[in-house]
């Protein structure tokens, strides 16, 4: 049962004893379930956020997220050009943990409602491209997890091992996934920093005065690395509209040329989060969540039978298939898996990169934003950040 917002205000002030809460409301935005959430108000008119997660899955999660979050120096965040949570306080009650961190305002888009256009979708992929041109001294020196390619396709390679002793899984599937991590087209890439596993609502967007969406803050931080910028890509597989203005972003921002591999990946791991759930069902022993995924894979299997993940590499993408990957809608959140992200890059241009050296990165300066760079989506289906419930 969720806790009330009386419980969720008590956690706070456990967590921030000095502080004088004003007022107190349910979060409904943010959470997918994991977490009891609320939106605090102290009397100095902050607003802070409280969470009290539902399981210990996620209790580790948040271990990861304040890891994370402190390994952004100053000079990371200013180089970012948008927010990320910081950490107010903690606390303990019971078994749970809480966490108070600062709040984001603003309005999320779920992927399948992200417009065409340079607008939401172009601020989503320049922000993910401002991610991966920190330098990983910032993931380094915080002791965050490095994946090269190699460790990418061993992992994958025991996962398709794992699934496949199941016997759920359709033989075109296995096929074509083991043909993908076998294929060293899509492996020879420069591994970057990355969030580890974005969703399109890790991002968080205001309009501008002119009315133009920009990316003022990024939520979802746990899954911080150095790996494979696909990973934080592999929700555009949902984006029907979208995507394509997405990469087109992500290209602009880029400090690095992104490698012609770069959206085979992305949808590699779309389809392999179907995978995924099967094996935490397996491992799980919940036999509901075994057939559950083995029914998503018997429907993605079905829509893929026209199409070759591999076809056209390294000329263009390959066909579409939202379709199919529409259904990982339907997928719940999870704690980032073990498997590699890294990205691979073959062009380099000095000119573009504004890193600084790693003794003077706190001292880096923020990156612009062109304002011309974006347009207001005409989608009126985005869902704003906020909370409408209030006790």
């Amino acid at each position: 049962m969720a806790r009330t917002t009386l419980t969720l205000a008590a956690a706070a002030s456990a967590a921030l004893p000095d502080a004088a809460i004003r007022s107190t409301r349910r979060l409904t935005a943010d959470g997918s379930g994991r977490f009891d959430a609320a939106l605090i108000t102290l009397a100095d008119g902050e607003k802070l956020v409280v969470r009290i997660p539902t399981s210990a899955e996620v209790d580790q999660e948040i271990d990861s997220e304040l890891v994370a979050l402190r390994a952004l120096t100053a000079g990371a965040r200013a180089y970012l050009g948008f927010d990320a949570p910081q950490s107010r306080g903690t606390a303990a009650i019971g078994d749970a943990r809480i966490v108070v961190m600062t709040y984001l305002p603003g309005y999320q888009v779920e992927a399948a409602h992200i417009p065409a256009g340079r607008g939401v979708a172009g601020e989503i992929g320049g922000a993910i491209a401002r991610v991966h041109g920190l330098p990983p001294s910032v993931v380094r020196a915080a002791g965050l997890p490095e994946r090269s390619p190699a460790d990418a396709r061993a992992g994958l390679e025991r996962l398709l091992d794992a699934i496949g002793r199941s016997g759920r899984v359709p033989v075109r599937l296995m096929v074509r996934w083991r043909e993908a991590v076998e294929d060293d087209r899509l492996w020879g890439y420069e591994q970057v920093v990355v969030l580890g596993g974005a969703q399109a609502t890790s991002f968080v967007l205001q309009d501008d005065a002119d009315d133009v969406p920009r990316v003022t803050g990024v939520l979802d931080w746990q899954g911080l690395s150095i790996g494979d910028p696909a990973v934080d890509l592999h929700w555009t597989a949902g984006a029907s509209e979208g995507a394509e203005d997405v990469f087109r972003g992500y290209g602009d921002a880029a400090v690095r040329s992104p490698d012609a591999a770069l959206r085979v990946r992305a949808r590699l791991h779309a389809e392999l989060e179907f995978a995924r759930w099967l094996l935490h069902g397996i491992e799980a022993h919940r036999t509901d969540i075994v057939d559950d995924a083995a029914a998503l894979l018997d429907s993605l299997s079905a829509g893929l039978v026209d199409d070759d993940l591999m076809a056209d590499l390294p000329v263009r993408d390959r066909a579409d298939v939202s379709e199919a990957i529409a259904l990982l809608d339907r997928m719940p959140r999870t704690t980032p898996n073990g498997s590699d992200t890294s990205m691979h890059t073959d062009q380099f241009d000095p000119d573009e990169l504004r890193l600084h050296s790693e003794e003077s990165w706190d001292a880096a300066p923020p990156r612009t934003v062109d304002p011309d760079d974006a347009t207001r989506p005409v989608d009126d289906a985005t869902q704003p950040v906020d909370v409408d419930e209030k006790d």
